[in-house]
């Protein structure tokens, strides 16, 4: 008998469990292709509350791949605005135009076309290629890594190139080849609601009488992780600049650091954090106020700790005012209104949030 066959238990109670308790979700109601890979590319590293808005946004203003590839950058990432992680939706952008200029318009029917999308990876390609066409390929997602660590008790670090082949070869032996995609959605959904990262309701599991980590009392445990990610912080100091006709100075971010393609205000980063007079007694100051002529400073405004996966970013704002100003090719004075209309990054709408110069 095939180890497939002996874990056939685990697909059943799984899919059952999963017709009584699924979560209702839009893209659990279409085979769209499209709308599938839309809510998989939100759900990346964000909760499904936090993300079902911005998939019903999304889908609302680009219903289709062709509207998404037509539009520009700046109106996909003001729409992606507040979610984080903006690669993703400059991902997105750019494989929609890949879509429709060399595939005829029509998204990838397998497994591996998918995959070779711009921001594609291995879940999210199983899990369209279930949901969308059927096919039996397991989306294991971390949601999915703690349930099968737990229930089959694997020690193997989930972030191991051990770990991710050993979690892959077992899915692919679990998966349901009737129905993947609800295989695949009943995983996920049993990780988010029930076989949580704490305080997990073994009582109400559907698979607590096979669970090695239930059994061994070692939920605590598993599954483990072989990196610890380093957090460093980053102080920035902001400055909404006003010129004598109303207009502000407005900074879009260029490079590969954060927020690429949205906009900010100049700003001055430091290692550590400043005082506020060696801040303004500093040569990055001095050449601000050089371009910005008849800099004042109006007020100082909010500070906040914002943070992000890997980075505490450590913000104030400063209110200022100036006679004329000489910009640099990323900035551009808008008015109050132009400026609300650009895709800002959350950290800009906190510290702007009732905030008056």
């Amino acid at each position: 008998m095939s180890a497939a066959s002996d874990n056939r238990w685990f697909g059943d109670l799984l899919l059952s469990w999963y017709a009584e308790n699924g979560r209702q979700l839009p893209w659990r109601e279409t085979h769209d292709p499209y709308k599938i890979w839309i809510s998989e590319v939100v759900l990346q590293q964000t909760r499904v509350e936090q993300g079902l808005p911005y998939y019903l946004r999304l889908t609302n203003r680009f219903p289709t791949v062709a509207d998404l590839a037509e539009a520009k950058e700046d109106e996909v990432l003001k729409y992606w605005q507040g979610l984080g992680y903006y690669s993703r939706a400059r991902n997105l952008h750019a494989a929609a135009k890949h879509v429709c200029n060399n595939l005829n318009g029509h998204m990838p029917a397998t497994y591996e076309g998918l995959k070779a999308l711009k921001g594609v990876g291995d879940y999210t390609a199983a899990d369209i290629a279930a949901l969308a066409y059927g096919l039996p390929h397991a989306a294991i997602d971390g949601n999915g890594y703690r349930v099968l660590a737990r229930v089959f008790g694997i020690n193997t670090p989930i972030d191991s190139t051990q770990g991710k082949k050993e979690f892959a070869r077992l899915g692919a032996e679990l998966v349901s080849t009737d129905n993947p995609g609800n295989f695949n959605q009943g995983l996920m959904d049993l990780g988010a609601t029930i076989c949580t990262p704490q305080n997990p309701q073994c009582d109400n599991c559907p698979l607590s009488g096979k669970c090695y980590a239930l059994a061994n009392k070692q939920w605590q445990q598993l599954p483990v992780k072989e990196k610890k990610t380093k957090v460093h912080d980053r102080y920035f100091y902001y400055f909404q600049i006003t010129l004598p006709d109303g207009r502000i100075i407005a900074n879009q971010r260029k490079g590969k650091d954060i927020w690429t393609g949205l906009f900010d205000f100049p700003m001055i980063e430091n290692a550590t954090e400043l005082e506020q007079k060696d801040l303004f007694a500093g040569k990055d100051f001095k050449a601000l106020r050089k371009r910005m002529k008849g800099l004042s400073v109006v007020k100082e405004g909010k500070s906040i700790k914002h943070q992000l996966s890997h980075q505490t970013l450590h913000a104030t704002l400063f209110f200022c005012t100036a006679t004329a100003a000489t910009l640099k090719d990323c900035e551009q004075a808008v008015t109050a209104g132009e400026f609300d209309e650009l895709a800002i990054p959350r950290l800009i709408e906190l510290l702007r949030e009732k905030e008056d110069p």
